[in-house]
Parts: C-alpha cells; structure tokens; sequence
C-alpha cells in the first residue's frame, strides 16, 4: 500500500481533506527549505493544492516544487490527486495536471476543497484500484 504525501498550507483544508481519506500519509514541511531537505523513501501518491487561478508559476506550492526538485522524492510517487477550488474555473485543479505531466504519472482525480463525501468515495475507490495494480 501506497502513503498519502501532501502539502497543506496553514488554512489546512488539504489536510483535512486527506484525514477523511482515513490512509497512512505524510505531510510536507510547511517551511520551503524544510520542504527541500525532507525525503520521503516509499511509494506514494501526491495530494497537490492548486494555488491562484492559472499562473503556472504560482499554480503548484512551492514546497512542492522543492520537494519534487528531489529526484529522490520524485522517484516514488504513483499518482497524483489534485484539491482546488471551481470557482477557479478552467484552472480548477491544475497544479495536479502540471505536476502529473512533469513526473509522467496519472492524475487520479481532482477534488473540491475540503473534498465533498462523493469526492471521498471516488478517491478511495479509485486508490484501491490504483494499489491492487502494482
């Protein structure tokens, strides 16, 4: 079975929204350079928040970026989840594609938020899926 690594900032709403999904998981440091140095060994799938509303230098956190700069870290990561907001429109959930694209992984499923309990659901069902595949 895969961890659950993902990064929330201090609102904690990808927080909350991981704690529903009820799985082991991780969190990436709040602080950048602590995002750069943390190292997390075993496969996993990464919950990315989208920030701002399509700017692609501001979409994906940058503890994000730092964490991914590790090909250490990059190495273990299956798939990826996306959380943002609709009101974002065309850009809903886009630091998942980005990040998808650049590590050549899927991008399971993009949730509103805090995750609504459909958006629970799907991500489980599609986890399990993703774990009984490897």
């Amino acid at each position: 079975m895969f961890d659950v690594v993902y990064f929330s900032s201090v609102s904690e709403n990808t927080k909350r929204f991981v704690e529903k999904l009820g799985y082991s998981s991780i969190r990436i440091p709040l602080k950048s350079d602590d995002a750069a140095s943390f190292i997390h060994e075993g496969e996993n799938v990464l919950v990315v928040p989208t920030y701002g509303s399509g700017n692609d230098k501001t979409t994906v956190p940058k503890q994000v970026i730092k964490f991914l700069n590790n090909p250490a870290n990059r190495k273990h990561v299956r798939a990826v989840i996306a959380t943002g907001n609709t009101n974002f429109g065309s850009s809903y959930g886009l630091a998942g594609d980005l990040v998808a694209a650049k590590l050549g992984v899927p991008l399971i499923y993009k949730a509103e938020l805090l995750g609504t309990p459909e958006d629970i659901e799907q991500v489980k069902e599609r986890l399990e899926k993703l774990w009984l595949t490897r």
